[in-house]
């Protein structure tokens, strides 16, 4: 049977397996779930990858205390290529559960897509490397595979097992699949990631809570001082402008149609999208700050008082070429250089990261490249991502020699990290036979 009818046969019970991943709540963080489905979910894992070949897989506890499935499958010829697959089994809280069509963790059909918490990221890679092994069935390469259980999370517990198991999970080609296509059929490697600071800045202005109508004038608002060393950091365009970071980046690559991204975004009609660059400036090649939260009385409960304390959690991206501590500095410095009226003010960092960039001139590439288009029909494009993967960084540090891709079953539909997250069936389908296609090209 040919690979591509092989893969087609193969998606009723790529349904199924994804269903039954679907339903483990593994969410990474004991203050929401219980720690042990993502223990359950690796278990999981474990066991499907032992029937494909992973003989030797087991569980690793990393670090953070989260479980990684680690295996190897050697190939025929031991002298041929290695290819390292990854991808991670936790996921994101629901969110606003009330917001879902459709209960969370239970894989259900709406128009032809397939809904569910981890559909898409990243519970939908895991059953597209299933399905691609068995249509393959013989593998003309070496493989080795890490599946991690707390990547959601941000914790850190594979950065820090790669380093120090390097042995383990060497390769020549690295497929980190965990990114995804600019649309439905159109393929895409991610050879771009932001990098990240997040921070907290807490404004301090008084001693205690004043009233407004006895105080108000004279006396200096912590909000109010808060609210103007925000402003700042955007121009009236939507630009973001730290003092001492470069704002204005080019990409180019795959182009992002402002329609597309409005739709996708669900920007409200009439209101204008930010910055004087293109779709794909903004977001692939330049810095971009937002606001996450901010520490405040809420409107209800609130009374007529100056506010004395006040503060809000920054989250910064920067492009690659920029450097995690050059960004950090400037943005400290700049939020302190635009207090005003003598306000106290305090910035925490709470964590940074380095933004990645791919080579894209290597066999690994050319031959992903080949698949893919051979899979859907048309050329691969290259991307940029606004998250960050650290992880990525750490591979590329470990393992300098090895070709890094970036790729996955995710598409701006797809709405990951959101309530109603969905996979479309058929970039499963196609991702599996692009990864088969890979293997089989790469091993030549």
């Amino acid at each position: 049977m040919e690979l591509r009818a092989r893969i087609d046969a193969e998606m009723p019970r790529v349904r199924d397996e994804l269903a039954e991943l679907v339903a483990i709540p593994s969410v990474a963080d004991p203050r929401q779930f219980p720690p042990e489905e993502c223990e359950r979910a690796a278990q999981w894992v474990l066991d499907k990858f032992v029937e494909v070949g992973f003989a030797d897989a087991h569980l690793e506890t990393t670090a953070d205390g989260s479980k990684a499935v680690v295996g190897s499958r050697p190939g025929p010829d031991p002298t041929a290529p290695t290819v390292l697959l990854y991808t991670h089994y936790d996921v994101q809280p629901p969110l606003d559960e009330k917001a879902w069509l459709t209960p969370p963790f239970e894989l259900t059909e709406v128009r032809g897509r397939w809904f569910g918490r981890g559909a898409a990221d990243c519970k939908g890679n895991i059953v597209a490397h299933l399905a691609a092994l068995r249509a393959l069935g013989d593998v003309p390469v070496n493989l080795r595979l890490v599946v991690e259980g707390s990547e959601e999370q941000g914790t850190g517990g594979l950065e820090g097992f790669v380093p120090e198991h390097a042995e383990l999970l060497r390769a020549d080609a690295i497929l980190v699949c965990d990114t995804g296509n600019a649309a439905v059929g159109r393929p895409s490697a991610t050879v771009s990631l932001r990098g990240m600071v997040n921070v907290v800045v807490t404004v301090e202005a008084l001693g205690s809570v004043l009233h407004s109508g006895m105080f108000g004038g004279p006396a200096p608002d912590a909000l109010a001082a808060l609210i103007a060393i925000l402003a700042t950091l955007r121009d009236t365009q939507g630009n973001t402008t730290i003092s001492g970071l470069d704002a204005d980046g080019t990409w180019s690559g795959e182009v992002y149609p402002p329609d597309q991204f409005r739709s996708d975004a669900t920007v409200l009609e009439g209101v204008g999208l930010l910055g004087d660059g293109s779709v794909s400036d903004m977001l692939w090649a330049r810095p971009a700050l937002t606001v996450l939260g901010i520490d405040c009385p809420p409107v209800v409960g609130s009374a007529a008082a100056i506010v004395p304390r006040a503060a809000a959690r920054l989250n910064l991206r920067i492009p690659p070429g920029v450097s995690p501590d050059d960004a950090q500095k400037a943005l400290v410095d700049h939020l302190h250089g635009a207090a005003p009226w003598g306000v106290k003010v305090e910035v925490t960092v709470e964590a940074a990261g380095s933004p990645f960039r791919a080579a894209v001139d290597g066999p690994a590439y050319h031959a992903m490249a080949a698949a893919m288009e051979e899979a859907y029909g048309v050329p691969m494009s290259t991307l940029g991502q606004g998250g960050s993967i650290p992880l990525c960084n750490v591979f590329a540090d470990v393992y300098p020699e090895a070709e890094i891709i970036l790729l996955g079953v995710e598409e701006p539909l797809a709405l990951i990290h959101s309530p109603n997250e969905s996979v479309d069936p058929e970039e499963i389908n196609r991702m599996a036979l692009s990864v088969a296609l890979f293997l089989q090209r790469f091993g030549r």
